[in-house]
């Protein structure tokens, strides 16, 4: 099996579309109504169901540890995707981070609180097998 999508209730979806499309570079792969949009990653690899459902609750992301809940993005410039991420609303969790294993993380957050990861591995951003 492979992973179809991840999703998260949010209360304005519309409006979380937009900024990660505008700002993350991610694309609109479905809309299916107002309260409902699929967003992924240049392939369609990776897949963000961005919705509104007033039956579930929406979570407070803003303060979740980051280490709960984040979405991880390659960044091969992380302090230029931190300074325009920053300009278009989003908040600085720690910027200067490193694994054991040498490689560079930032967390952020979006204008909603939902914890952004930037990630520059030692291995050149692609995942090993």
């Amino acid at each position: 099996m492979i992973i179809e999508h991840v999703a998260f209730n949010v209360k304005d979806p519309g409006s979380v579309v937009k900024w990660y499309i505008e700002n993350i570079g991610l694309k609109l792969i479905k809309r299916v109504n107002e309260y409902t949009w699929f967003i992924g990653d240049e392939n369609s690899n990776t897949v963000l169901e961005i919705y509104y459902n007033p039956a579930a609750e929406v979570l407070e992301y803003a303060n979740m540890d980051p280490l709960m809940l984040h979405i991880a993005f390659v960044s091969n410039k992380i302090e230029e995707d931190i300074k325009r991420l920053v300009e278009a609303g989003a908040t600085v969790v720690n910027a200067n981070a490193f694994t054991k294993a040498g490689d560079r993380l930032a967390m952020l957050r979006d204008p909603w609180g939902l914890c952004i990861q930037l990630v520059d591995r030692v291995f050149g951003n692609k995942m090993k097998p």
